[in-house]
């Protein structure tokens, strides 16, 4: 008969299986997040509390939002669909399998999501030591950071006044977006609003462009990663650092840190170096997903959805989730190489219809998860969304409906 220490152990490790199927399964499918996931964990709790334990069910919640950091680059490059964290990756991402290099940018993103948990770990000390005692100061200039982000991404680009058009429409439905998301009612309760809003604003776009293609698609092929091994360092250590902070600070998302690495670059983004870019997303999107953690243990801030379910529970020890959530990693970084594989024959395939189909899915997951308020919400975002292509300037700008809402919040100018 199994002692209690080894029945833990096992419940830990089938949890953090099933979190890495998870999160595998919320990576690869378009319109699913983690904290989807995250928050059907903790309505099934009972049950998995009975089957896992704490901490198997606290492991099963780390391993799959790690996991998701990795896989979402499958469905950002090969359909040029965006996840709430990703948004910005998938620009150079889909524009680097369009030019033959699906699989590279895959990989490239790999290494940038192993890059980023690998050098946040030493911030993650740091920042549970220092930082707890200044949290008051941080809070306050957070919207003043924002503030100056957003201004220098205007400044920065070809066309400022579109620019600043794209920003503030953008910004103006993300604050309508999130101050009436209780009215994202859907099949599973009150749905994630940034799915239609960001869906919209990124993904739609593209994905009307694929239909109406008709150029042939390249022939896909891999010959090694063409980023030297400093770039990859320099860019996973910039990206990490990113990432830390966003995970750190309230209010802030992987989307908000992938904006804040592009503002020298704004002017430029759409022909600037797509592969340390991708590096750099990637290991914020991660990192940032780390953080989280330390920012839960260290001042009780739920940064997330999953974190939120976490939070909900009795907190298992620090090192046990940091050892899950290197495991979890570890296996993520070689679910996404295996699936990188599958670019030649996700090429080959009729792009237009198979853009029709990830087209009518994302409306139906806008309505299962948001109901009539999310078809509503993804149709504004949608007009909004073609904008950028009809004048010129980079999507970078549209970014607004996430730093707006929360320059605003952290300003105390608006309550949502």
């Amino acid at each position: 008969m199994l002692s209690r220490q080894d029945s833990d152990m096992l419940g830990v490790i089938a949890g953090c299986l099933v979190g890495v199927f998870l999160g595998t399964v919320s990576g690869l499918v378009p319109g699913i997040h983690s904290n989807t996931i995250a928050g059907f964990l903790a309505g099934v709790s009972g049950p998995l509390l009975i089957l896992f334990g704490v901490e198997g069910l606290a492991a099963a919640i780390v391993a799959t939002m790690v996991t998701h950091t990795f896989l979402d680059a499958v469905p950002s490059t090969f359909l040029g669909v965006p996840d709430p964290d990703t948004v910005l990756a998938v620009l150079p991402a889909h524009r680097l399998c369009l030019a033959g290099h699906g699989e590279e940018a895959i990989r490239t993103s790999a290494i940038g999501s192993a890059s980023g948990f690998i050098l946040c770990l030493p911030l993650f000390i740091l920042f549970m030591i220092l930082l707890p005692p200044l949290q008051e100061y941080i809070d306050w200039g957070i919207g003043l950071v924002i503030l100056l982000a957003a201004g220098l991404l205007i400044v920065y680009s070809r066309s400022p006044g579109w620019s600043l058009a794209v920003f503030a429409v953008s910004g103006v439905l993300g604050v309508f977006s999130l101050g009436y998301a209780h009215f994202s009612f859907g099949m599973f309760g009150i749905g994630e609003v940034l799915l239609p809003l960001l869906t919209g604003l990124f993904g739609v776009p593209v994905l009307l462009s694929s239909m109406k293609s008709s150029l042939p698609l390249p022939t896909q092929n891999f010959s090694g990663l063409l980023i030297p091994r400093n770039d990859i360092l320099a860019n996973g250590l910039r990206g990490a650092v990113a990432g830390a902070v966003v995970g750190w600070l309230p209010g802030f998302s992987s989307g908000t840190a992938n904006a804040l690495l592009a503002v020298r670059r704004s002017s430029d983004f759409e022909s600037m170096d797509a592969r340390g870019y991708l590096v750099a997303t990637s290991a914020a999107n991660t990192a940032n997903a780390v953080l989280g953690i330390a920012a839960l243990y260290a001042i009780g801030r739920m940064r997330s959805g999953a974190m939120a379910a976490l939070g909900a529970m009795d907190l298992p020890s620090l090192s046990l989730m940091i050892l899950i959530a290197a495991v979890a990693a570890t296996i993520a970084y070689l679910l996404t190489i295996f699936f990188s594989r599958f670019a030649p024959l996700v090429m080959r395939l009729n792009q237009p219809l198979l853009a029709k189909i990830v087209l009518v899915f994302l409306i139906v997951m806008s309505f299962a998860f948001c109901g009539p308020f999310g078809l509503f919400i993804l149709l504004a975002a949608t007009l909004i969304g073609v904008i950028p292509g009809l004048v010129n300037v980079p999507r970078i700008f549209c970014m607004g409906a996430i730093m707006l809402p929360v320059m605003l919040l952290t300003l105390d100018l608006i309550r949502l």
